[in-house]
């Protein structure tokens, strides 16, 4: 594991004058990427690793080092589509070593400054010494493709501006321990995803159009299982149901301002963007967002889509801000994707969204900082419920409001090792989402938990990922369910008892098996499923299979 002291005591150090010096950075084939002045990056013969290791001001030789026969380009940045990535970042369709700036993965900064960065050490901080043009993806299916024979064909369709990728995710789950009972559930999903690039098929440079289609099948363990009807154990299952042909995406993006803003608009998910990031949605339980976001009717979670527009910027290097505006219509509304016509409309969801991302010491170890706000406009019915009414007029009269939505979510790579992309490498993450209690059946939520690479040292490309989470049942709704209780009404089928709390813990270990295919096998222990003390837990095991054409 190279070093990578990061004090806490350093971040109180400021005053640091940025610098903008000539830099060079090692690639691991050979090749070193140099940044002059005015920004321009040019690619030169790498003289000698030895001298590498030397300067303390470039990376160790030995983290950038790529895995063996790797797909990626020296830059460590995907031609895209990049099969498996996360939904919440699809980049567009040209060749990233290209100079042109229509289709950069990353957005380049209104200015040439930093900005909370600027209060770390200059020896601490590594985009003082070159702009990180990294990715922030994960590769959550192998590497590579089945059918590689295809490779020349899908070139040509990429040099013409139309990129696909299809991919087969299948999970099986068995509950082996507690719960409601044992046994094994299975689902699977099968995506298209089609990108066409409008500068190279029409001449508008910087549009592009962006789509994908989704088959799902399967029964969730959660609620056939283990008893527990928030919380879904299983990644891949949810609001598109059994549906052939579910539409997911159909959205136009424009970038423009010399790659320095873009803007989204048609139907999407909020959570390909907002409220996300490729570490959470490497794990089942989280993905493609916290599950306290996912349960609230307005958050449009994957695969649900809702008309949208979202607009990106990066004000300095090292941060980013992003905000939008979303169609709320109940999450359960229009399953497949295609009735625009019947979905009802109950207001305007409004989020934004900040980022810091830094790059800590010479290995250039990302971190993301995100802080996160969203009010719905719809008004909701208070979760306490209307029975009794005797009960209910004691403790104050029943109201409708409005919801608010605010989250947090960290994570910092501590070591890299295995290239330069941001996945190279070894994260600790963190998070806490809270949502007005009134009228929200899930108030509160903390995550906590790591995601390694390269734990055994001949298989860099494999991923290690554990993850603890907590649910909060709103104190408001546990209310209302003693009153009920008391009065001698039922709380429903799927409810024992009041509700309080849940506890999900979360293992994985992500084997990259050949080109193409990921194997991740699964291991998860809840505490208090249904969120009470009548099931006390439930220990489950299963497995995740990725693969891409």
């Amino acid at each position: 594991m190279p070093e990578c002291s990061l004090s806490l005591w350093s971040v109180l150090y400021a005053g640091c004058l940025l610098t903008s010096l000539s830099v060079s950075v090692a690639h691991a084939d050979g090749t070193v990427m140099q940044q002059d002045q005015n920004k321009k990056t040019v690619y030169k013969p790498f003289v000698s690793a030895k001298k590498n290791q030397g300067d303390l001001s470039l990376p160790e030789a030995s983290v950038l080092v790529r895995p063996k026969d790797s797909p990626l380009p020296a830059s460590g940045v995907p031609v895209a589509p990049w099969p498996g990535l996360a939904t919440m970042d699809v980049p567009s369709v040209d060749e990233y070593q290209s100079g042109k700036t229509f289709h950069k993965m990353e957005l380049d900064a209104l200015t040439g400054k930093e900005g909370v960065s600027w209060l770390l050490p200059s020896e601490l901080d590594a985009q003082r010494r070159t702009d990180m043009d990294d990715p922030y993806y994960v590769p959550t299916a192998g590497s590579g493709h089945l059918v590689p024979q295809i490779m020349p064909f899908r070139e040509r369709l990429q040099k013409k501006g139309f990129v696909f990728s299809f991919a087969y995710k299948g999970e099986a789950m068995a509950n082996i321990h507690g719960g409601m009972q044992r046994g094994m559930d299975y689902v699977h999903e099968l995506t298209l995803q089609m990108n066409f690039d409008l500068g190279k098929m029409a001449g508008w440079n910087g549009w592009s159009v962006h789509t994908l289609l989704m088959n799902r099948a399967g029964r969730e363990v959660s609620h056939d299982r283990v008893g527990d009807y928030y919380v879904n154990l299983m990644e891949v299952y949810g609001l598109s149901g059994h549906v052939v042909a579910h539409l997911v995406d159909f959205y136009a993006e424009k970038k423009f301002l010399q790659n320095r803003m873009d803007i989204t608009f048609g139907r999407m998910s909020l959570t390909h963007v907002f409220a996300t990031s490729p570490l959470i949605c490497s794990f089942m339980v989280t993905c493609s967002a916290p599950v306290a976001l996912k349960v609230d009717p307005g958050f449009a979670v994957y695969p649900k889509a809702t008309w949208g527009s979202r607009v990106r910027f990066r004000p300095t290097r090292d941060t980013l801000v992003q905000l939008g505006a979303y169609q709320v219509s109940p999450l359960s509304g229009n399953p497949s994707g295609w009735a625009w016509g019947s979905e009802n409309t109950t207001g305007l969801m409004l989020p934004v969204e900040f980022t810091w991302q830094p790059f800590l010491t010479r290995n250039r170890l990302p971190g993301h900082y995100v802080f996160g706000y969203a009010h719905d406009t719809s008004r909701y019915p208070d979760v306490l419920g209307a029975a009794p009414a005797n009960r209910v007029i004691a403790t104050g009269r029943l109201h409708s409001a409005p919801m608010d939505m605010f989250w947090f979510e960290g994570d910092q790579m501590i070591y890299r090792k295995g290239g330069r992309n941001q996945m190279a490498g070894g994260y600790l993450m963190a998070g806490y989402i809270h949502n007005t209690p009134h009228v929200s059946s899930i108030s509160d939520e903390a995550y906590g938990g790591l995601s390694f690479n390269g734990v055994i040292p001949s298989r860099v490309t494999d991923r290690l990922g554990i993850l603890y989470s907590w649910y909060h049942v709103s104190h408001r709704k546990e209310l209302g369910q003693i009153y009920a209780r008391d009065a001698g009404l039922s709380l429903g089928a799927q409810v024992l008892a009041p509700q309080t709390d849940s506890h999900v813990i979360e293992a994985y270990y992500a084997i990259d098996t050949a080109p193409g295919v990921l194997i991740q096998p699964e291991f998860q222990y809840m505490i208090r499923p249904g969120e009470t003390s009548r099931r006390p837990d439930a220990a489950l095991v299963g497995l995740k299979v990725i693969s891409n054409l």
